[in-house]
């Protein structure tokens, strides 16, 4: 299980603010997240070889574009707040089209810059939890940030122990 922490305690230790999370697998996939003090997307890149870190490519996202990822996060946290609840079910997620119009639109304005450029930084991530927040999924962003750094560098054609 993940430590928790303060947040005083995250940003001494170098942890940053994740905004927003458009995919969980048992750990961050993709969404968007300060790098350096300033938001970037960040999406796993998916390897066959269980030894290797998971590294992700990250790109920069403009204030705009990222205000917009904002905007739609907290229609989707609400929700989720709603679901929680009891308030409404599965079916009225605003990722599912035709549930919520504004949800559709910034989607369809997003899709764009969510595709990782050639040239996209290549990095890992540890992740932490934030300490006093009982709630997975807030408007102001999940209850975890993560702490970047570089990958080991790539060996091409070769297995380390095959040498």
């Amino acid at each position: 299980m993940a430590e928790i922490w303060g947040e005083e305690q995250l940003i001494a230790d170098g942890f940053e603010r994740v905004y927003a999370e458009s995919e969980w697998y048992g750990e961050p996939w993709a969404g968007l997240a300060d790098i350096d003090g300033k938001p970037h997307y960040f999406e796993m890149q998916v390897y066959d070889h269980s030894h290797e870190v998971d590294e992700y490519q990250v790109w920069p996202a403009s204030e705009a574009v990222a205000e917009l990822e904002r905007e739609q996060w907290a229609i989707y946290a609400r929700w989720y707040e709603l679901r929680e609840a009891g308030g409404v079910g599965q079916q009225s997620h605003p990722g599912h089209g035709g549930v919520d119009a504004r949800y559709d639109e910034l989607e369809l304005l997003l899709a764009p810059h969510r595709l990782a450029p050639d040239g996209a930084r290549r990095l890992v991530c540890e992740l932490r939890f934030v300490a006093g927040v009982d709630v997975r999924y807030r408007v102001e962003g999940p209850d975890y940030w993560l702490r970047w750094r570089p990958g080991p560098p790539l060996i091409m054609g070769c297995c380390v122990g095959n040498q």
